[in-house]
């Protein structure tokens, strides 16, 4: 009788840990950005944290990985060692790079498996989002903390210089003649600039592309990866308006200043009108002392800002366990509730549609109604910039136009430097894909 208990606890024990019992949980990585200002990190962890309690089958482990750029060139060289994370909260515009490269799992049958169509499952979150999220049609990345450029202003700066604050710039006309009346000289030095705005990597690129759209024309190609417009009128017409402001008019602080500095500046009162990421927003709100308010980017043909922020993907040579695991936490965090949760907390709008039907929701929005005005900026959103080595040719640009805000090369210049450097960037693309006529 020993013998056949001993048996039978062996058979159930053998049942229990590998048919279908207590499994072992999947282990998996998530790389995470922090790209603005805040408690980001902490509040992320604890996200995880959370995560982990409700899904006993998966153990999370997050992983802080620097900038978007430091975030894109880490989750590369792992997948190269062949130890990719199998997850990343990576830059919407990267998405592109990933799948021209075959660097990044398919999600629509993932998508399909759970009962939904792409067009569907996509249709759940704002349109604009969904053309740095698919390619071809096809569903690569999960929009998660999106973003438009604002232009936050400080209320009794207007009032000084007196300006209606319930009527920031709304054209370029008006941003001009608004920074000129803003910016304050004593003893011929600036007390207070009239306008800043980071002219750091990434950032200044983002904010570039926007102004240019605004102004009329494309930046980029979107429905084709090895072509841009640094050389157009459009272009050219927004870097013009930069090196106004900064070397002519002098509204704008000369050199490369990063959003710390600038957030800085406006706190202390040295900026009267900054533009930043809807991101940033609940860090501004916290730390601004005196009464500001945020507006759409001005513009000088047509409203346009670009979409930023980042998406959540499944990087390519992770195992299926891994992959399906990563997949529920993607879901969960782009769940309503938590969308919700993370967009009060750091400023992002929340992608999910649903999010903002939630009451927790209702009532931030009626306490908080700048966190409106990204929502409302959708109007006006265009895809954020993607290309073939998409970090290299927005850096051929972001390198001219930091010249020209040091005041060391002219707009004309600029913009046909960044062209040619952009182009030879590209070429490989081209030679393999427009070129490639069958003879």
């Amino acid at each position: 009788m020993r013998i056949v208990w001993r048996a039978a606890l062996a058979a159930a024990l053998w049942v229990s840990v590998w048919g279908g019992g207590a499994r072992a949980a999947t282990d998996i990585d998530l790389y995470f950005p922090v790209p603005v200002q805040g408690r980001l990190v902490v509040e992320i962890r604890k996200l995880i944290d959370a995560f982990n309690k409700g899904h006993p089958q998966i153990n999370v482990t997050a992983v802080y990985a620097g900038s978007y750029d430091a975030t894109n060139l880490k989750t590369q060289a792992a997948i190269k060692a062949g130890h990719p994370p199998a997850a990343v909260i990576m830059s919407a515009n990267f998405v592109r790079s990933y799948q021209i490269n075959h660097e990044i799992v398919l999600l629509d049958p993932l998508i399909e498996k759970d009962g939904l169509t792409p067009k569907r499952f996509m249709g759940e979150f704002w349109p604009a989002l969904a053309d740095n999220a698919t390619v071809g049609g096809k569903v690569y990345g999960v929009p998660f903390q999106n973003s438009t450029p604002l232009l936050y202003y400080s209320v009794d700066a207007f009032k000084q210089a007196g300006l209606d604050p319930n009527k920031p710039p709304v054209t370029w006309k008006q941003f001009i003649a608004d920074a000129q009346k803003l910016t304050m000289v004593k003893n011929g030095s600036v007390q207070r600039y009239g306008f800043e705005m980071p002219g750091t990597y990434d950032y200044l690129g983002w904010i570039v592309s926007g102004l240019a759209m605004s102004n009329g024309g494309q930046y980029y190609n979107h429905d084709y990866a090895g072509e841009v417009y640094y050389d157009q009128p459009s272009t050219l017409g927004a870097v013009m308006l930069l090196d106004e402001m900064v070397n002519k008019l002098h509204v704008m602080p000369p050199g490369v200043t990063n959003a710390s500095a600038v957030s800085s500046a406006f706190f202390t009162g040295h900026t009267a009108m900054m533009v930043l990421s809807t991101g940033a927003l609940s860090f501004i709100r916290s730390n601004m002392k005196a009464p500001f308010k945020v507006a759409f980017m001005p513009y000088n043909v047509r409203p346009a800002a670009p979409i930023g922020g980042a998406s959540l993907i499944i990087p390519a040579g992770n195992s299926p366990a891994r992959v399906a695991a990563a997949w529920t936490l993607i879901k969960w965090l782009v769940s309503p509730k938590i969308a919700g949760e993370w967009s009060r907390f750091t400023g992002y709008f929340a992608p999910r549609i649903a999010a903002y039907q939630l009451p927790a929701m209702q009532d931030y929005l009626a306490k908080n109604p700048d966190a409106k005005v990204a929502l409302a900026q959708l109007k006006n959103a265009v895809p954020w910039f993607d290309t073939f080595e998409t970090v290299a040719v927005r850096k051929a640009m972001e390198n001219q136009v930091q010249a020209v805000l040091s005041g060391r090369t002219t707009p004309e210049k600029a913009v046909k430097a960044a062209q040619a450097a952009a182009d030879t960037l590209m070429k490989p693309y081209v030679e393999k894909t427009a070129l490639a006529i069958p003879h």
